[in-house]
């Protein structure tokens, strides 16, 4: 599948790990790791071999639900996934591996389609939770868990979730 050009409403993200690029993509790809790095996803569990249902902790504590599925992987260069809504209603994201400068190391670069193209961009940021900020602060969250084994960065994510007295802490 050709991959088009990000969309004048995506949002795009980048980060290089010390850790090779098959490391990586299987602790990515591995959906049940995402709520060790993303901010506001809390559970994550298989439903088939390419989809899964995850619950996110949104605005005022609401917890929602939500099913996504890869729709195209091509092993240790990237991942594919998007919900399962209505198409005008579908978060899509494209997450790429490739080797950066150096030994071992792995440059990620993650975009972000929202719904709702840019109104969908205004209207999350305006909730408190910019996409932008929030996309990058997850891959700087998957950083440090992949180099140091914990992660100290909170930003945009459910308070207390990282820090001390968090849940599996």
């Amino acid at each position: 599948m050709s991959d088009p050009r990000p969309a004048d409403h995506a949002v795009e993200a980048s980060v290089t790990i010390d850790r090779p690029v098959r490391d990586v993509f299987a602790f990515y790809r591995d959906f049940e790791n995402l709520p060790r790095f993303l901010g506001d996803v809390m559970v994550v569990e298989r439903t088939g071999p390419a989809t899964f249902r995850w619950t996110i902790q949104g605005p005022l504590g609401l917890r929602l639900r939500s099913s996504i599925r890869v729709t195209e992987e091509r092993t240790n260069e990237l991942i594919r996934y998007e919900t399962t809504a209505a198409p005008a209603l579908r978060g899509q994201w494209v997450v790429r591996f490739a080797p950066a400068s150096g030994p071992g190391r792995t440059e990620v670069h993650e975009t972000l389609t929202t719904p709702f193209g840019r109104l969908g961009l205004a209207a999350l940021a305006l909730m408190g939770k910019p996409p932008a900020a929030e996309t990058a602060a997850n891959l700087r969250r998957l950083k440090q868990l992949l180099e140091t084994g914990e992660v100290t960065d909170t930003d945009h994510a459910v308070a207390g979730k990282f820090g001390r007295g968090a849940p599996g802490r």
